[in-house]
């Protein structure tokens, strides 16, 4: 029942925030709100303040953001249809970049708390070459390869670009530098080529944001790549997962602590904001991409056959998660 709780707290705050992102922007630039719900289907909880209304709905699967002139046309002044071209899309890439914002705040309140790797070693592992090189606790990595080193990240990059050759490495040890050879060492645990080293870590808050972005940076880059690999059909559908295989995720990292539990938060907010940008019905992109079409074409498209395209697109995609959360019981139950 707790993990069920929690789940439902994070994909409440989800939504919130993502909705809150058009709603905010929309009432920024004078466009009238019908209706700001959490949750889809039938109304358990409904109050009017001004002209909108606020809504909790049965299922916890979503949420919207019902805008005047948003899939019909309307003369109203204050119809989103009636907005230009730059304002509108901030309306609807609000959510996303919401979604994304938070990532960031998640993560570098994670990376606060458990510290942020540095290039100071704090333990040198026997069995590995840096142990056998030399290389002592205290030791700061200034270069590899006369590449300076800023961050503990690019020590493993380096490492894995160079696997099996030896590194000349620049070491600072009691204000003097000292160059020591090493090469990398297969782990077969790990799957990867290391020297046999752990970093120091400290806490600062510019790093931590710094770190946040760069990670929220990689991940997108992967989470593109798999995309990219399932609309070339060389992906593999594993790598998706609904709101049930979610809960039972969150089950999992419930048990280890808060902090995992944040970071999980902010993984699944960084997928929820760059996956509603795609250009998919019913989805923030396509409502993008019919922007850039009005553009090309010089003339907005009808209103409701637009609406038409994203209700179509909706139902498609409900049915696509229906599929995944059938399969995510199987996998995970």
């Amino acid at each position: 029942m707790s993990t069920i709780i929690i789940s439902l707290l994070i994909f409440g705050v989800l939504i919130i925030v993502h909705e809150f992102g058009h709603f905010s922007v929309a009432k920024l630039i004078g466009v009238k709100v019908e209706e700001f719900a959490v949750g889809m289907g039938p109304k358990i909880v409904a109050f009017q303040k001004g002209e909108t209304l606020y809504t909790l709905r049965a299922l916890p699967l979503g949420g919207f953001c019902s805008m005047l002139g948003e899939d019909q046309k309307s003369d109203d002044e204050r119809s989103l249809n009636n907005k230009s071209r730059l304002e509108r899309a901030a309306v609807f890439a609000a959510g996303s970049i919401m979604n994304i914002i938070l990532a960031i705040i998640l993560l570098s309140i994670v990376l606060y708390f458990i510290g942020i790797p540095t290039t100071i070693i704090d333990e040198v592992q026997k069995e590995y070459p840096a142990y056998q090189a030399g290389i002592q606790p205290g030791d700061k990595i200034i270069s590899i390869n006369n590449q300076k080193i800023k961050t503990y990240n690019e020590i493993q990059e380096i490492i894995n670009n160079n696997k099996n050759k030896a590194l000349n490495i620049t070491i600072q040890r009691n204000n003097k530098t000292k160059n020591i050879m090493v090469t990398p060492k297969y782990d077969k645990n790990l799957d990867r080529y290391r020297i046999g080293i752990s970093p120091g870590y400290e806490r600062s808050v510019t790093r931590a944001v710094i770190s946040s972005f760069e990670e929220s940076i990689f991940l997108t880059k992967s989470i593109l790549e798999v995309l990219g690999q399932l609309l070339i059909g060389k992906g593999n559908l594993n790598n998706l997962t609904g709101p049930v295989g979610v809960i039972a995720v969150v089950n999992e990292t419930a048990k280890i602590g808060i902090l995992p539990v944040l970071l999980l938060t902010s993984q699944i907010s960084l997928n929820l904001g760059i996956f509603n940008l795609l250009p998919i019905p019913a989805l923030d992109g396509s409502r993008l991409l019919f922007l850039i079409i009005e553009v090309l074409r010089g003339k907005p498209l009808s209103p409701e056959k637009e609406g038409l395209f994203h209700f179509v697109g909706l139902m498609l995609l409900m049915v696509f998660a229906i599929f995944i959360a059938y399969r995510d019981v199987v996998r995970f139950f």
